[in-house]
């Protein structure tokens, strides 16, 4: 979307630190910051977080 970490922080009130470490897998959104990705990327969350059933394949 051609957004910086530091406007996506801005947009979930936090820091771009944080956009960095979730980037990178050093840390994981909560559930609520997560719905909010959704929102921000207007995206759902199936889309958001790609999972897939492990016993459906």
């Amino acid at each position: 979307m051609g957004m910086t970490q530091q406007e996506l922080a801005e947009k979930l009130n936090g820091k771009r630190s944080l956009i960095c470490n979730y980037e990178r897998g050093y840390s994981t959104p909560d559930i609520y910051t997560i719905c909010r990705l959704a929102e921000i990327f207007d995206i759902s969350l199936n889309e958001l977080v790609e999972y897939q059933n492990p016993d459906t394949k």
